[in-house]
């Protein structure tokens, strides 16, 4: 295994000094608070437009650079728990004007507050009002997906889920085995590791419930229905392993997959373009994926 590129290096020495979500106390509604703060405080790309629509209840920002000719379901990560459209308002802004496509940024319902299937639903939910009002607001075209880690997992979900609907899925170091079964939480976890991953799963659904294919879609028997793919995955991420297991499947499912390995780093860079020099080239190649799968 390579070393930890100095970015991440710096990252994970700022990451030691914050309390880990699983400490007994851990403030969930401050730790939201001060994401947001921080987001607030970035650099934001301007788009042509930026608005705020409500899809049949679920709050959705919709970023819509000149010119769009296609619609990117943006779903973000953060556990299952964290972030929300203002946390994701830069890279979603930064993933639309690479794209030329609007990005519709979904505000899912989080847990612990609101378990399984809330957010699963809520995605649906969106589909199924883009389906019905989206050329009122200008969203037309093809459509595609793309979620980063816990929101990876609702993307590849929200495909599965309606086979056919995507002109094309991409998955940013998807989560996506609630067992943390493989190697790399072992080998590969940096700040990030699997007791961590463990407090989001019990935090998301009930163990009874973590055996359905809405929950761990690498246990889907619908694999094979979906359109080309993206998987991203980090080199010092305890996620790598399931998220190459899932290129592994995909390919023998014959589904058009590629998967990136992005070597010394860690999970959670493509949204901290000002921390990582290889956040940009990842919103470069998500965008030059979903463009080459245009129908």
């Amino acid at each position: 295994m390579n070393a930890l590129h100095p970015q991440a290096r710096a990252a994970v020495d700022a990451y030691a000094a914050e309390p880990r979500v699983y400490a007994p106390g851990f403030d969930i509604a401050g730790s939201r608070g001060a994401a947001r703060e921080y987001a607030a405080a970035q650099e934001r790309e301007a788009v042509d437009e930026v608005f705020d629509v409500l899809a049949d209840g679920v709050r959705c920002r919709i970023h819509r650079p000149a010119g769009a000719d296609g619609v990117v379901v943006h779903l973000h990560g953060g556990g299952f728990v964290f972030h929300d459209v203002e946390v994701h308002d830069a890279a979603a802004r930064s993933l639309a004007n690479r794209t030329g496509m609007a990005v519709v940024s979904v505000d899912y319902r989080c847990a612990p507050e609101h378990r399984f299937p809330a957010a699963r639903d809520d995605v649906d939910t969106v589909l199924r009002w883009l389906d019905r009002e989206g050329g009122g607001v200008r969203l037309d075209g093809p459509t595609y997906v793309h979620g980063d880690s816990a929101g990876g997992n609702l993307a590849l979900v929200a495909a599965l889920r309606n086979p056919g609907r995507f002109a094309a899925v991409a998955l940013l170091y998807p989560f996506l085995d609630p067992t943390a079964r493989f190697d790399s939480y072992r080998t590969a976890a940096v700040a990030f590791d699997a007791e961590e991953a463990a407090w989001y799963w019990d935090q998301y659904v009930d163990p009874a419930h973590r055996d359905d294919p809405d929950v761990a879609p690498l246990l889907s028997d619908r694999l094979g229905t979906l359109p080309p793919t993206l998987v991203v995955t980090a080199e010092h991420d305890p996620l790598r392993d399931e998220g190459e297991e899932l290129v592994r499947l995909l390919a023998e499912a014959g589904v058009p997959v590629v998967g990136t390995r992005y070597l010394g780093q860690v999970h959670g860079f493509w949204r901290e373009v000002d921390v990582f020099d290889a956040a940009e080239p990842l919103t470069r190649q998500v965008a030059s994926f979903l463009r080459l799968h245009r129908p």
